[in-house]
């Protein structure tokens, strides 16, 4: 069985308490049945700068790492029951991908809501 230890601090940053006033960082072991992958991927979601989220895949465990524009630090999200493309959950968002376009949802404005950001994968290619 592979191990993957993932390293929270190096994937979303320090985590800062401002009652502590003190740095904080957090590492998580993942046990994985196979290879584990690790993709950046790079979005256009007309914002100011593009998106770019790492998603992890380490099965059974697939997660995406996705600095939400509303949070001070970014998010993990981690996968969810989907109807097709991929779905990711952290607290009250949901970050789904179909193919080369992405969403990310508040889901707190109801499921009619549109999405907070509406996005589509930059190519990598030079």
């Amino acid at each position: 069985m592979n191990k993957m230890l993932l390293s929270v601090a190096a994937i979303t940053g320090l985590l800062h308490s401002a009652a502590l006033a003190a740095e904080t960082s957090l590492q998580i072991e993942i046990a994985a049945t196979g290879d584990f992958q690790r993709h950046v991927m790079t979005y256009d979601c007309a914002t100011e700068t593009p998106l770019t989220v790492t998603y992890i895949n380490a099965a059974p465990n697939f997660l995406a790492v996705v600095p939400v524009p509303e949070e001070d630090e970014e998010l993990i999200f981690a996968s969810v029951v989907s109807a097709s493309g991929a779905s990711y959950a952290s607290g009250r968002w949901l970050w789904s991908t179909k193919g080369t376009e992405a969403s990310l949802q508040d889901t707190t404005l109801g499921d009619e809501a549109e999405p907070v950001l509406t996005c589509s994968e930059l190519s990598n290619a030079p």
